[in-house]
This record gives structure tokens, sequence and C-alpha cells, in this order.
């Protein structure tokens, strides 16, 4: 039984782990081709921005093999991705396509801050190393792509609420693992809080004060 919930607990991840990885691939497609890139950029960054973050989570907790290397399928995902978006957003307006990488990014940022702080929970991190963990994994491949596209990372920049929407998202979900919640529900409540406070962050200029 236990084994069973523990496989289920597994693929719940998975999935999670590629929405994530779908969501921040298509900020990078966009992205790419705001900025007027061929096929092998589109590709490039978006690869990049969907697996930054996991990558660097990996190494930090010394994961072998890298999440993307163990799951090929996740890379061929974003190579047939990259070869769909090209035709898709040729043309997309750019105040379109400005609200896209916001929804697209806000639920990248809730997806993969959530699988980064469980992770590290299940490798027996201390909990504020946990909640630093989701954090790095759910904004570091954003930065990434905001370099490549030469614009000021997301996150450094003195604006709406970013790395704090992922902080409170990871907090959420340990709190509840420490309460004994279903896995299940400490995962999509703490996506749910990430993803509504980046949101309301941007639609209301919520900011840090200065």
């Amino acid at each position: 039984m236990a084994i069973g919930l523990q496989d289920g607990m597994s693929t719940l991840l998975q999935v999670v782990e590629a929405c994530g990885i779908v969501a921040f691939a298509c900020s990078g497609f966009i992205e790419a081709r705001r900025k007027e890139m061929d096929l092998v950029g589109v590709f490039v960054v978006a690869f990049i921005t969907a697996f930054g973050g996991g990558t660097l989570r990996d190494m930090l907790l010394d994961r072998r093999p890298l999440y993307w290397v163990e799951h090929q399928e996740y890379a061929l995902l974003v190579f047939i991705l990259a070869l769909l978006a090209i035709p898709l957003f040729k043309h997309l307006r750019s105040t379109v396509a400005e609200k896209i990488i916001v929804i697209a990014d806000a639920l990248g940022l809730g997806l993969f801050s959530a699988v980064g702080a469980s992770l590290a929970l299940e490798a027996q991190m201390p909990i504020f190393i946990c909640a630093m963990m989701g954090v790095i994994t759910g904004i570091f491949g954003g930065v990434l792509r905001d370099v490549l596209c030469n614009e000021i990372p997301m996150v450094f920049r003195r604006g709406q609420l970013y790395a704090t929407c992922s902080f409170v998202g990871c907090w959420v979900y340990l709190i509840l693992e420490l309460l004994a919640a279903p896995q299940a529900v400490a995962l999509i409540a703490s996506i749910v809080v990430t993803l509504t406070m980046r949101l309301l962050a941007v639609r209301l200029d919520l900011k840090l004060p200065g």
C-alpha cells in the first residue's frame, strides 16, 4: 500500500513538473520570437527557460542523472513545441504576447516552486533550505531566459512581486506537509497561492517596500 502511494505521488510530481516545463517553454518561445530569433534560438531559449531552474536544483541536491536527462521525453517535448511555436506565434501581437508571457511565467513559477520544495524535503534538507530550493527552481529558468534575451531578469527589477510569490507558495507547501496534509493537497495549494499572488501582483502593481 505504501509503495503504491509513493508511486502515485512520484507520478503526480512528474505531471506537475511536465506542466511547469510546458508553461516555462511557452514563455521562452514568445520572448525569443519577440527578439526575432530563428528556430535554433527559439529552441535554445525555451529549453534553458524550461530546464534551467530544475537543473540547478538537481545539481545543488546532488541528484543524478539530471531530471531532463532521466526523462528524455521532456527535452523531446520542448523540441516538438518549438517546431509548432514558430508558425503559431509568428503573427502574435505584442500586447497579447506580453499577457501570455505573464500568465505562462506565473504558472511555471507556481509549478516549479512546489516541485522544488517537495524534492528538497524528500532529500531531507532543512526546512528553510527546502523553501529556498523551491524558489531557485521556480525563478532560475526565467533569469536565464531574460539574460539570453538581453533583458534585466524580472526577479532583479524593482517591479511587481515575483520571487516573494514563490517563497510564500513554498512555505504553504512545507507547512501543510508538516501538518500531515495529503501531499496532493499541499502541492495544489502551493501552486494556487504562488500563481494567484503573482497574477495579483501584476494586476494591482504590488511591490515590496523600497
